[in-house]
């Protein structure tokens, strides 16, 4: 959440700024409420005071007696006003959006989202190519029918070789982000002053309580989270949401920083609204496995990160040999707790057109500051810190645009280079 000094000192930016988001907010009355918490404050700190200072005389008179007992119920009475306040107030800190960067560009909907640069040449056929749907149910790779027996649309049951690419896409990311001297060239290329650490595999929880996943900014029960009927646990819509809650109430020390993860997750989401090709193949299913980079930072560094991880996204993407675009989010496309979002969209032949893979997401302490994670800084101050998360793959998407972009003729797929030797083969 933002501070609510920050609020307090810039309260028509505050509202602009969630305009731009397309969030509706009520920035007098959170000061309001505001006002009234510090005012609530002051009093039952005053009447404390008043407490303490008739205990210090020893044994108390009769009149103290009456005094203290008026004293005790008219703290009763501010304690419960301030508890009331401080819930409202709370919950309407939670809907405020966190600031979007200067160079966000305004927008009202994805449509608006800046394409910053196109990398490589469209997939060309000499003939009529084939949707994932196509390719995965002639080679036996991809069997909805019988998933759907089981636990109803959307869902899939993987089989064969497909598997063995998830599996070598796996292997070779983790390959890649453990390896510093990759790290420090991608920083060297981008002109960035940070350190070359490289990151460590979590295999995350794939369920969240609901205090730290509303704390995390990410909760959307609605539209895409699914909830246990009977417990106070959700599934995971993406490995980031069970890593950035990680640290929930903790002091980094500031020689650990920066802490950067890649998680992989089984990840579930509702998917509200989705139809037509999106549902046919496994572009967009109601589970999916995914590979996420999550970065703890100090904010001198946070906005580095961010860039770290899209050329870290770029780079994983060229290694399968993609043609791809890099977009920077408009306002109202990077969320609520984002201070800026960069995409890619990779080219499905089949569709003729580029269609998003990976996200990247920059916080800045929007989220740490609901989550009370900190960093001691070596003076001995305290702040908190700054989180990045971003795609590395979701295994769905991408493996549907390698099959679209490397299919062969003869029914066959091309395996990209760069996953020949994990994969164990040329042809999928």
């Amino acid at each position: 959440m933002l501070d609510i000094k920050y609020i307090r000192e810039h309260a028509s930016e505050v509202a602009e700024n969630a305009k731009n988001k397309g969030y509706t907010i009520d920035v007098e009355h959170i000061l309001e409420l505001d006002s009234q918490r510090r005012d609530l404050v002051g009093k039952a700190e005053g009447i404390r005071a008043k407490r303490n200072n008739l205990s210090k005389g020893g044994a108390p008179s009769q009149e103290d007696i009456v005094v203290g007992k008026v004293l005790r119920e008219e703290l009763t009475v501010v304690d419960e006003k301030l508890t009331r306040v401080d819930s409202e107030l709370a919950e309407l800190l939670r809907s405020v959006p966190n600031m979007a960067l200067g160079n966000v560009p305004v927008g009202t909907s994805e449509d608006d989202n800046q394409v910053v640069k196109t990398v490589g040449s469209k997939s060309t056929f000499a003939f009529t190519p084939k949707s994932d749907a196509e390719l995965g149910v002639e080679r036996n790779f991809i069997d909805k029918d019988r998933a759907a027996k089981v636990t109803g649309a959307r869902f899939a049951y993987l089989t064969g070789n497909i598997v063995k690419l998830q599996f070598a896409i796996i292997q070779m990311t983790l390959d890649i982000l453990a390896d510093e001297a990759v790290i420090a060239r991608l920083i060297q290329e981008n002109n960035l002053s940070l350190k070359s650490t490289p990151f460590t595999p979590v295999l995350p929880p794939a369920l969240v309580r609901t205090e730290p996943y509303r704390a995390s900014g990410r909760l959307d029960a609605d539209e895409v989270t699914y909830k246990l009927a009977d417990d106070d646990l959700w599934l995971n819509a993406s490995a980031e949401h069970s890593l950035c809650t990680m640290y929930m109430n903790e002091m980094l020390a500031e020689e650990q920083l920066p802490v950067r993860m890649i998680g992989y997750s089984t990840s579930f989401r509702r998917e509200a609204g989705s139809y037509g090709k999106d549902t046919e193949g496994i572009f967009r299913m109601h589970q999916f496995d995914k590979l996420e980079m999550e970065v703890f930072s100090t904010g001198e560094t946070g906005l580095e990160e961010h860039k770290l991880l899209v050329a870290l996204q770029e780079y994983l993407v060229s290694q399968l040999e993609l043609p791809y675009q890099l977009l920077q989010k408009c306002t109202a496309d990077i969320g609520k707790p984002n201070a800026q979002g960069m995409d890619i969209n990779t080219w499905m032949p089949a569709q003729g057109e580029y269609r998003e893979t990976h996200t990247a997401d920059y916080m800045t302490d929007y989220q740490a500051r609901s989550l009370a994670t900190k960093v001691k800084r070596a003076d001995g101050q305290t702040e908190f810190v700054h989180t990045n998360d971003a795609t590395a793959f979701a295994l769905g998407r991408i493996m549907k645009a390698i099959l679209e972009n490397h299919q062969q003729a003869d029914g066959g797929v091309r395996v990209p280079e760069a996953l020949q030797k994990y994969y164990g083969g040329e042809i999928l």
